[in-house]
């Protein structure tokens, strides 16, 4: 098996056990997220949309259905399963999202990744009704309320001290 379908398999693994570190593991320092809701460089900035997601209470799971890379690029088809807005008592509604990821490696570390899925599809799992449509057709909208919910999420959970996320390499 090609060692960046394994550096996949790593990225996907991490995500089914909440392990935001050793999905930060798989990317260069100046990597590139790019998906219907965020556009993030630096690894920092990715470990931190990670450590939200994974320390969410969306509980959050993954199923790969494929995975191909070669020394350059890679292909991953998966399906998120998860409960959008899930917090406390509230179920949040359940959300099953296909995403087609695209990657460009270097160095044995992801340098870039594109996460795309039918945004109407998600808003409509995700949101619902008219705000969901709204979502749905506007990229704008997704940026700002994901940007500020990540936002928001950093500065009530600061990275700890001794985190791969602070180090010098992040």
């Amino acid at each position: 098996m090609h060692p960046n379908t394994l550096l996949l398999q790593r990225l996907f693994d991490g995500l089914n056990r909440h392990d935001d570190d050793a999905m930060a593991d798989c990317y260069n320092d100046d990597a590139m997220f790019h998906d219907i809701a965020f556009h993030l460089r630096r690894k920092k900035s990715i470990h931190d949309m990670w450590r939200m997601i994974c320390k969410g209470e969306s509980d959050i799971r993954v199923i790969v259905e494929a995975i191909d890379a070669n020394d350059r690029e890679g292909t991953a088809t998966i399906v998120d399963l998860y409960d959008f807005g899930r917090k406390g008592r509230n179920p949040g509604r359940p959300v099953r999202n296909r995403i087609t990821s695209r990657f460009v490696f270097q160095n044995g570390r992801i340098t870039k990744q594109f996460d795309d899925c039918d945004p109407r599809a998600w808003a409509e799992m995700a949101i619902g009704g008219a705000k969901g449509w709204i979502a749905g057709r506007s990229r704008p909208i997704r940026w700002v309320k994901a940007n500020w919910k990540l936002y928001q999420f950093v500065q009530h959970n600061p990275a700890s001290i001794g985190t791969r996320s602070n180090s010098s390499t992040a």
